[in-house]
C-alpha cells in the first residue's frame, strides 16, 4: 500500500469522531432488505458509519480501510458498544475479498474500477451490493478533485453487469441541487441465486 495514501487518510481521520460517522443513503434507504444474519463487509470503511449500521442489525461485519487511525478508532468504538464488528487495516486493492465470502458488501465514497469484478464474485448467491460514490456531473465541489475517482454517467451500472439491479439512482445536475442525491450515484444490486 502507498505510504503517502495511508498518511493522507490517517491525517484526515486523526481528529474525526466515530460517533459522527453516518451510513450512506442507499444503505439507510434499503435497510429493510438486509438479511437478519450473515457476513458483511464495509470496503474503505473510514470511521465505519456503514459498518456500525450493519453490525447493529446483527450482521457479523468486517470493516477494511487503509487508515490505521480510522481502524483503531472504529475498533474501540465497536468494542465499547459490543458490536459484532472486526476493523482491519487492509488495502482492498492489493488484498481483495475472496470469492463467495459475503452476504452484504457496502462501498461508499470510494472508486477503484478494477475491483468491480472481484466485488461481484465476493458476494454469495442472493448477496447484496450497496454502492454509492461520486459522479463527474456535479452541482458543487464536494467529492474528489481528480475526475478519475468520479463516475461517468451511468458508469456504475456498467461496472457490475452480472448483478441484478434492485435500485439505481443518479440525478446529475437535474433539479434542485439542495435536494435529492446531488454529486453521487447509488446502486443496490444482488447476485442471482
Amino acid at each position: 500500500m502507498s505510504d503517502n495514501l495511508q498518511t493522507k487518510w490517517n491525517d484526515r481521520y486523526r481528529e474525526a469522531e466515530v460517533a459522527a460517522a453516518e451510513p450512506c443513503a442507499v444503505l439507510r434507504e434499503f435497510a429493510y432488505l438486509l438479511p437478519e444474519a450473515g457476513e458483511a463487509l464495509d470496503v474503505a470503511s473510514g470511521l465505519g458509519g456503514n459498518a456500525c449500521f450493519l453490525a447493529e442489525r446483527g450482521l457479523s461485519t468486517q470493516a477494511w480501510d487503509l487508515s490505521a487511525i480510522a481502524v483503531d478508532k472504529l475498533a474501540d468504538h465497536a468494542g465499547v458498544r459490543g458490536l459484532p464488528l472486526r476493523a482491519v487495516v487492509r488495502d482492498v486493492v492489493a488484498q481483495p475479498p475472496p470469492p463467495v465470502s459475503f452476504d452484504v458488501i457496502v462501498v461508499a465514497n470510494f472508486l477503484d474500477r478494477s475491483l468491480a469484478p472481484t466485488l461481484e464474485q465476493a458476494l454469495r448467491p442472493g448477496g447484496l451490493l450497496f454502492y454509492q460514490t461520486w459522479t463527474q456531473e456535479a452541482v458543487d465541489e464536494r467529492g474528489p478533485g481528480n475526475p478519475a475517482f468520479r463516475l461517468a454517467p451511468n458508469e456504475l451500472l456498467r461496472l457490475f453487469p452480472h448483478l441484478q439491479v434492485i435500485s439505481y439512482r443518479e440525478e446529475g445536475t437535474l433539479g434542485n441541487p439542495n435536494q435529492g442525491l446531488p454529486n453521487q450515484a447509488w446502486l443496490l444490486a444482488t447476485r442471482r441465486p
